[in-house]
């Protein structure tokens, strides 16, 4: 990584889909409870200093969160200074103006900390559930984020494509009051979803759910040669990663397997994946798989090894692991946010001395 890079500010965020937890009886919580659970999971996010709470859109049983900026906004009104975005939005099954109006309403009501991570999901019920022919998965997407990426502009606004009625406005309401809306784009591994990001002049999320992050290199690099191509100035790389922080390695990864191999085995019986095992699940707990699992020094020297690979201006963690209770995600948010991230940085900033 070029040690300019090194030297940026390394932002540190949060992300959940509202996984449905267990409550003290070891039933599963209602989804109401679910949500009051995450606007306080926010609320310490804020108060140790993180950057960035994100919230994944999905529209079944496992997850609470359907309406991201509705439960944005009332983090809102518990927060300071923590930004607050999507992660990601599907816009696929969306209207791409209606999506900008909530997002530059929450912008508005936060004094400037909103942002939206639009992607296509790793989930499809939104399609059916809004009337979306799957087959149209790709073209959807495309022709939705180009409209997207014009409503960025602040100003008059024409289009046309062929999911959607043409447009032709002088602006769309209410616009961002100050500069534009932090509009990333989310990848899960396609060459064609990278280049199309760098396109648009949109900063780029990796969601790394599997396998090392040195698999990522060659899209960080695909972004940032397709930037200079295009005769764009460079723009950030962040990556998102399922993780938990404990006090010990042997503590953090026990409190974890038994939900993430529950979440796991369900999602794959769904895609015909066969179980997890805990020999896969340790692979993944291990330097080079995507789980950041341990003590806090094993989870920032980890982070520390992937920013330094993919040259990333920030890391957010999910830290919400199927049924992983509310105060285990309590503690790991604490603790990534007054340990990890500052050692993180420690780390960081030594490499570059040494250099």
């Amino acid at each position: 990584m070029d040690a300019s890079l090194a030297l940026a500010p390394i932002a540190f965020g949060v992300d959940t889909f509202g996984d449905v937890t267990l409550g003290a009886d070891g039933a599963p919580l209602p989804h109401a409870q679910v949500l009051r659970h995450v606007v306080e999971q926010a609320e310490l996010a804020d108060r140790v200093g993180l950057a960035c709470f994100g919230v994944g859109e999905h529209h079944r049983p496992d997850f609470a969160i359907s309406a991201p900026e509705v439960l944005l906004a009332a983090i809102a009104s518990r927060t300071t200074r923590i930004h607050l975005g999507s992660a990601v939005t599907v816009l696929s099954t969306d209207d791409p103006i209606r999506v900008f109006q909530r997002f530059s309403t929450l912008n508005a009501i936060s004094n400037g900390r909103a942002e939206v991570i639009l992607g296509r999901g790793s989930f499809t019920e939104s399609f059916p559930l809004f009337g979306f022919d799957l087959n149209a998965y790709h073209v959807l997407f495309e022709e939705k984020l180009d409209l997207f990426a014009r409503l960025l502009g602040n100003g008059p606004v024409q289009w046309e494509g062929r999911t959607r009625p043409q447009v032709d406005v002088a602006g769309v309401y209410p616009p961002i009051e100050s500069g534009r809306l932090t509009t990333w784009v989310g990848v899960g591994g396609s060459p064609e979803s990278v280049i199309r990001a760098a396109r648009h002049q949109l900063p780029l999320t990796l969601a790394i759910i599997g396998g090392s992050a040195t698999r990522f290199v060659p899209f960080a690099d695909l972004y940032r040669r397709a930037l200079s191509e295009l005769g764009h100035a460079p723009l950030p790389v962040a990556v998102h990663s399922p993780g938990h922080v404990g006090e010990t390695d042997e503590a953090a990864r026990e409190a974890l397997w038994p939900h993430y191999r529950d979440m796991m085995t369900r999602i794959g019986a769904e895609r015909g994946w066969p179980p997890v095992s805990r020999a896969q699940f340790d692979r993944e707990a291990g330097p080079d798989g995507a789980l950041y699992v341990g003590a806090p020094e094993t989870v920032a020297q980890k982070i520390a090894a992937t920013i330094r690979t993919l040259g990333l201006a920030r890391f957010d963690m999910k830290y919400s692991n199927g049924r992983l209770p509310h105060e285990a995600c309590l503690r790991s948010i604490e603790l990534y946010g007054t340990v990890v991230a500052p050692r993180v940085r420690e780390l960081l900033a030594s490499q570059v001395a040494v250099q």
